[in-house]
């Protein structure tokens, strides 16, 4: 689902209850599928503001430890080896297409197995 040349489709700054209980659909599955993982951050921004006005999903792949609240810093830490920052267009089907800065393409599926993939690499 690779179209780089497709321009993103216009949006106004309402949309309907149905289109935003696609892309909740469409987090909550995805947040189910990458639960048991333990190196992954997502985050969703529901209000992203008029240039996402459906939202924005952040999601961060961490390779180290993260120190917990409470015990002794780790000196390494975790550091950042890939974020995708992606915002839900729009879509004829009744799942919600999610598209990269980078213009690459993704069912809910197709997302939460390029963020599987992408916590395998570091494993």
């Amino acid at each position: 689902m690779d179209d780089t040349n497709k321009p993103l489709a216009p949006w106004t700054a309402s949309r309907s209850a149905k289109e935003k209980n696609i892309v909740q659909r469409a987090v909550t599955a995805l947040l189910d599928q990458l639960a048991p993982e333990a190196a992954v951050s997502v985050s969703w921004f529901a209000d992203a503001g008029k240039d996402a006005p459906l939202g924005e999903l952040h999601v961060i792949v961490w390779k180290g430890v993260v120190s917990r609240r409470g015990r002794a810093a780790i000196p390494e830490g975790a550091k950042v080896v890939k974020e995708l920052v992606l915002r839900p267009i729009e879509s004829p089907l009744d799942d919600c297409v999610w598209r990269a800065v980078d213009g690459t393409e993704f069912d809910t599926a197709a997302l939460a197995a390029r963020c599987i993939a992408l916590l395998e690499e570091q494993i």
